[in-house]
């Protein structure tokens, strides 16, 4: 593990054709991922986040740019970096220890049947779902759905782990109980961190640092240390001190996106609203 972050982006840059046409998703995006923290990615949408993301799973190949994993160039998917999406996306003719079990039967070295059958297990009783391991998807709630696709990235024992809006479509009560598994996860595996989120409250409860990504191509604007002792949800008046620079600089964001962006042309000719959330 490098001295700084395990994980590191220099001069990130991301080109894409879009509609016949090449657009720079982001550039000279700079970021480090440390131990044992909580890294948040917040700005409007269409800013480039969940392509972000990407890239430093090693899904996809940047422009230019470099990231690095303990030190050493990232040239593509590492067993060492687990990604997680706001679907669970379990496969249906499974039965929950065999979803959570199946990335280990691609693991090089290969880890064996009655290894892979222990280590899911280990993995859903961390995130309480020891009681559930045979039931299929269709039977799981929501909660219980990414309490099984946080197992599956966790059986790999990653150095890195990356979420992408993973508790958007959940309950506040089921947010907050995952909030806490997710804070408790973190401490216990010194796991690196990166949320991606539209919440800020959520960011706030979270994070330790929050990022915030805007502009037209995209970078990082803003960057927030989030300095509040926990528990956090008993600390409310601090954290909503820390609430209105961050609403600030995301409204900057979105600014700086429609200035940038050329009009969308409606099939009359007329500029068509844009928004952004």
């Amino acid at each position: 593990m490098s001295a700084g972050g395990v994980l590191t982006a220099q001069g990130l840059e991301l080109e894409l054709t879009q509609a016949g046409k090449r657009r720079k998703i982001f550039a000279k995006v700079d970021l480090e991922l440390r131990a044992s923290e909580v890294v948040s990615l917040l700005g409007p949408s269409g800013a480039g986040k969940s392509s972000l993301l990407r890239v430093l799973a090693g899904l996809r190949t940047a422009s230019a740019g470099r990231v690095e994993l303990d030190a050493a160039p990232l040239a593509g998917p590492s067993r060492k970096i687990a990604l997680a999406f706001q679907s669970p996306a379990l496969l249906p003719w499974l039965n929950v220890e065999d979803n959570v079990a199946l990335g280990l039967q691609f693991e090089k070295p290969a880890v064996g049947r009655s290894d892979r059958r222990e280590r899911a297990r280990e993995a859903l009783a961390e995130v309480g779902l020891a009681d559930a391991r045979s039931l299929r998807p269709r039977e799981l709630s929501g909660g219980m759905a990414q309490r099984a696709a946080l197992a599956r990235c966790l059986v790999r024992r990653p150095e890195v782990l990356l979420l992408d809006e993973p508790f958007s479509a959940l309950d506040e009560i089921t947010r907050a109980q995952l909030h806490a598994l997710l804070r408790r996860i973190v401490r216990a595996h010194a796991t690196a961190t990166l949320l991606v989120t539209h919440s800020i409250d959520e960011a706030l409860l979270l994070s330790d640092r929050i990022l915030v990504l805007g502009g037209e191509p995209a970078t990082i604007l803003e960057r927030f240390e989030v300095a509040v002792p926990e528990p956090r949800a008993e600390r409310l008046r601090e954290l909503e001190a820390q609430r209105l620079p961050i609403v600030e600089a995301l409204a900057r964001a979105g600014r700086n996106r429609l200035i940038a962006s050329p009009p969308v042309e409606t099939p009359r000719g007329e500029p068509a609203c844009v928004t952004t959330r």
